[in-house]
């Protein structure tokens, strides 16, 4: 009798193991998950150079995003070759029905046309992406401004939407000027820039993508927009190094060469550069990669600003007599998981240039 019981309760523990049809296989518990995932409608806002190429491949690679649309800036490159390189890069990966706008083409109290700086060029090359040829896409850029597509998409997506801007805040500072409510409109804002508690990598105070337009980012930053500021503080700890390039290079795919080819020449920039670091910093992707993935790092709540004196240009800083604000709105990230990001970076981006 006894063993007729243990018989029994072997079976009926074991049932939920065994497949309800007859002859049934196994399911892909991955797999399913993936499809489960709810996606979030995203805006790329890119100054298109090597680190928002990369930007650009983890939004299509990460599970967790829809990338709708590129507003493009100036900075590393001019806006109308961030243009080109993103529309290039899309179809490099098989995505080129993503619409590309152009956004503005200077700060906003420049009236002199953007000129990239020396620094620029030696860091993503004369063309943005390396000096690596990428072959021409054949979609136009869109005739819509990309201030308009960004409020024309908050309207439309509300809350589902997030909007990640990687280069200057220009575009953003000016929808919100457009359109005040845009602010709370939209699921998140997320920013590439700032250095809270580290020296900038322009000047010993100030990080590049705010330097371009320190008072587009103060206006940003004191606009009481809710924003998630990605800053040198977390970003300069996410190093890449050539033995992941290698990865994507032994692929044998065109876009795992190109990319590796791309990122091999950002990384000795910075062996050659102030930092003397042996990889790049991953600062766009991990922008991206925070908008979805916010267990990624920890933040500070703060009332920030931006200095727009020659005293303190484009330095990002605490507003000292708001630090008891019950209300701050601005999550300045301050620690990274940097093993779990770069996991998940080269797992996401390995797939997407395995396939393309």
């Amino acid at each position: 009798m006894k063993k007729l019981i243990y018989i029994i309760s072997a079976i009926f523990f074991c049932a939920p193991c065994i497949g309800t049809t007859k002859g049934s296989l196994p399911v892909d518990t991955n797999i399913e998950a993936e499809k489960d995932v709810k996606k979030v409608k995203m805006i790329l806002d890119l100054d298109t150079g090597i680190d928002d190429a990369l930007a650009l491949a983890y939004a299509l690679a990460d599970p967790k995003i829809e990338l709708i649309g590129i507003v493009t800036s100036y900075g590393n490159v001019t806006t109308e070759l961030s243009a080109i390189n993103s529309l290039n890069i899309l179809n490099l990966l098989h995505k080129k029905e993503i619409p590309v706008y152009l956004g503005a083409d200077k700060a906003m109290d420049k009236t002199e046309e953007f000129v990239v700086f020396a620094g620029s060029k030696r860091i993503h090359g004369a063309n943005g992406v390396g000096d690596v040829e990428i072959a021409k896409s054949p979609r136009p850029v869109e005739k819509q401004s990309g201030v308009d597509f960004m409020i024309e998409s908050a309207k439309k997506y509300g809350k589902d939407l997030y909007i990640v801007a990687v280069g200057p805040t220009t575009n953003l500072t000016e929808a919100i000027r457009k359109e005040p409510n845009l602010k709370d409109m939209v699921g998140k804002f997320v920013i590439m820039g700032g250095a809270l508690i580290v020296k900038g990598n322009v000047s010993p105070i100030a990080e590049a993508n705010i330097r371009q337009d320190p008072a587009a980012a103060n206006e940003l930053f004191r606009s009481g927009t809710p924003l998630t500021m990605v800053g040198l503080d977390v970003t300069l700890r996410t190093l890449l190094t050539k033995k992941e390039t290698q990865v994507w290079r032994d692929l044998g795919t065109t876009s795992g060469k190109i990319f590796a080819d791309m990122v091999d020449f950002y990384i000795e920039a910075y062996i050659s550069g102030t930092h003397k670091l042996q990889g790049c910093g991953l600062h766009d992707p991990l922008a991206v990669a925070v908008a979805v993935h916010p267990e990624l790092v920890k933040t500070l709540n703060l009332h920030m600003q931006v200095g727009v004196t020659e005293k303190d240009w484009a330095r990002t800083v605490a507003i000292t007599e708001k630090m008891n604000d019950p209300n701050p709105n601005v999550a300045v990230c301050v620690d990274v998981e940097v093993e779990q990001f770069l996991n998940l970076f080269m797992d996401n981006l390995t797939q997407l240039f395995k396939a393309n």
